[in-house]
């Protein structure tokens, strides 16, 4: 059918409209976007998508992602054109209070945002993983005679976006996995926001992305809708098993002549022309915030043929479910919170002499729980052989086997946790991932996105403090866990041996609200069997519990987590029956707990009370007190061994014994 370009110019000009009179309300906000790429946003909502706004997460819609997401008025114009729940009243509450038009999108806030994108080139990742995700769900769930997924991923970004590390890691990821659901539309207008993208930017686009395994499809004018058209269908429609890539040139803040074209456009810097914008627009002089009738007729109209497709989908799926009753529980399982008790059952208990590495057990834990949890699956960043995270039982994901649960995401963290958040948003699989938790820090800007859209991302991170030993101080995570920790919303779980361990990935996969991050030693730790297994499997999932109980009036409280937890249990041997030890293995965790329990693990009448760990002491203090003492490593870490490292630096049970002591 062809494309009615005349309704949808004037679409055009009032979804700029829209952007104008939202941003100069708000008094900020971002016109270049929304105005320049209009005519992007009218093919895809009032054409070319696969979609329908009253169930913005029907399985095989395609998922838009608006990478460049400043430029969110562009993203909420078209929903609410296209008949999304994003009424005017939101418009007009554009960036204000519990509004659902912030100011950049969010996941939750708003129906048909499909992920929380601001720092640019998040989005181009989170795509990534969405056209993973999506790869994995043809693999699982189409069948000869009924195929229920067949979707695209379509995102725009722009010229900031691409300049950012995250998006070339995705990218070059998509390229080498030939991800060819995933389309990148890229709103090249050679802008950036200081100054033109010629300042900081003079490759070859094209190339570059060919060079990578991208199909490139260029179009000179990027406001030609018949050409913005038949590019998104060529690019749907492509057989090359490569992803798509469409390079359209636009001009920024296109309908505000005072500062289209230049990066005086990027900003709200525009807003104060809009009047004189809108009237050039053709849009009413008197009547700001405006939709034409048959403008939002026309959409009505686009609205019940995206409801007949999805309506032949809905008759498909029930018969694929008729027919596949196995899969579709499979698939139903995506919708299911694992509960911990149910997964510890499946984990026999270590031996009583078991003397592991923790990243040692969790592969050991992961096995049985990878076969309970068929659409759990792991990734590692080119360290599978040191993170020891690998489904043993399946294969690598590939251009040969969609199906497999083990994702090569090679030297890219960055990248790798921008999938998982793509992953987690699509909502079908449950990722993790694995690098060394020094290298958080090259994955930290997309695990603090993780929390802040509450996705159950799980950071399997080994080699977790100064243990690490010969490799020094570059690798020897000091202030790593506390900085995580301090990230709201996210789990961190250290755990202190075996059993504590199989408690850690219970409690990370039961958690479906949030991230969590498994801190893992290289060097390993005796199994504590003068615990029963129960007690620290379940405390594990409490957060902390009191690993060694006091055989007289207690004198005081050792804190311990980790690989120091050992230490704490020998110093309190030695320093006789009104010692308790309590195992700490994640603050959060413990801090969710109740006042009574808190109070039965730490009681308030015991102020003396000493914490260690090997890394930086500023959490603890929380925890001790006034009274109290933290024995902790604030410096950078030394090339040594391991034993030699923890003892120079005061990791040990004499040390303790020492501190508790002076503390009388």
């Amino acid at each position: 059918m062809a494309l009615n370009t005349d309704i949808l110019a004037k679409a055009c000009a009032q979804a700029r409209g829209l952007a104008i009179d939202a941003v100069h309300k708000a008094g900020i906000g971002h016109l270049g976007l929304p105005l320049g790429a209009a005519e992007i946003g009218a093919v895809l909502y009032g054409s070319a998508l696969q979609h329908f706004p009253d169930d913005p997460r029907w399985l095989n819609r395609d998922r838009f992602v608006l990478s460049a997401g400043h430029g969110s008025m562009f993203i909420y114009a078209w929903l609410h054109l296209s008949g999304y729940a994003v009424s005017m009243d939101d418009i007009k509450s554009f960036r204000q209070l519990h509004s659902k038009t912030p100011g950049h999108p969010e996941f939750h806030e708003t129906p048909g945002v499909e992920c929380t994108t601001g720092p640019l080139g998040q989005g181009i990742g989170n795509a990534v993983g969405m056209a993973v995700s999506g790869k994995m769900a043809e693999a699982r769930f189409n069948t000869a005679e009924h195929k229920i997924f067949d979707n695209h991923v379509i995102c725009l970004a722009g010229d900031g976006c691409m300049q950012e590390g995250v998006a070339m890691e995705a990218m070059a990821f998509a390229g080498h996995q030939g991800l060819d659901n995933l389309i990148v539309i890229y709103d090249a207008n050679d802008v950036t926001l200081d100054a033109m993208a010629d300042k900081t930017q003079s490759e070859d686009a094209a190339k570059r992305f060919k060079a990578i395994g991208w199909d490139v499809i260029s179009l000179p004018d990027g406001h030609d809708m018949v050409a913005i058209a038949k590019a998104i269908a060529r690019a749907k429609k492509a057989t090359s098993g490569k992803p798509q890539m469409i390079i359209a040139k636009t001009v920024i803040a296109k309908g505000i002549p005072e500062v289209q074209g230049t990066n005086k456009g990027h900003g709200e810097g525009g807003a104060k022309f809009g009047d004189t914008a809108r009237v050039g627009l053709g849009l009413p002089a008197d009547q700001h915030f405006y939709v034409s009738d048959d403008v939002y007729a026309y959409f009505a109209e686009q609205k019940k043929k995206c409801e007949r497709q999805y309506k032949r989908w809905v008759k498909l799926y029930s018969a694929w479910r008729t027919a596949n009753p196995a899969l579709a529980e499979l698939l139903n399982q995506r919708t299911v919170q694992p509960a911990a008790a149910d997964l510890l059952a499946k984990i026999p208990a270590f031996p009583a002499d078991a003397k592991l590495a923790t990243r040692a057990a969790g592969r050991d834990v992961l096995q049985p729980l990878a076969a309970a949890l068929p659409l759990f699956m792991s990734g590692s960043a080119d360290l599978y052989g040191s993170t020891f995270n690998y489904i043993a039982a399946d294969k690598d994901f590939d251009k040969t086997n969609r199906a497999g649960r083990n994702i090569r995401y090679g030297i890219r963290e960055h990248g790798m946790a921008a999938i998982s958040n793509g992953i987690a948003y699509d909502g079908i699989f449950r990722p993790s991932c694995a690098t060394f938790l020094v290298f958080a820090d090259y994955s930290r800007p997309s695990m603090r996105i993780a929390a802040l859209a509450r996705l159950p991302v799980v950071y399997i991170y080994t080699h977790d403090s100064v243990g690490v030993g010969e490799d020094g101080p570059t690798h020897q995570p000091v202030e790593t866990i506390s900085s995580v920790r301090l990230i709201p919303g996210f789990d961190v779980i250290r755990p202190g041996d075996p059993e504590e361990t199989a408690g850690a990935f219970a409690a990370a996969l039961e958690n479906t609200e949030g991230p969590t991050m498994l801190a893992l030693t290289r060097q390993a730790l005796p199994n504590q069997n003068d615990i029963p297994v129960q007690v620290r499997r379940e405390g594990t999932i409490k957060g902390a519990y009191v690993a060694v109980k006091e055989s007289a009036a207690l004198e005081r409280i050792l804190i311990a987590t980790g690989s120091e937890l050992q230490h704490a249990i020998l110093a309190a041997k030695q320093l006789g029956a009104g010692t308790r030890v309590v195992s700490m293995p994640s603050m959060a965790r413990f801090d969710k707990q109740s006042k009574e329990y808190r109070e039965s693990v730490l009681p308030a009448s015991c102020q003396k009370r000493i914490a260690i760990e090997a890394g930086v002491s500023a959490l603890w203090h929380k925890y001790v007190g006034p009274e109290g003492k933290i024995l902790a490593i604030d410096r950078f870490g030394l090339s040594a061994p391991f034993p030699v490292v923890m003892k120079e630096l005061g990791m040990t049970p004499e040390a303790i014994v020492a501190a508790a002591q002076k503390l009388g």
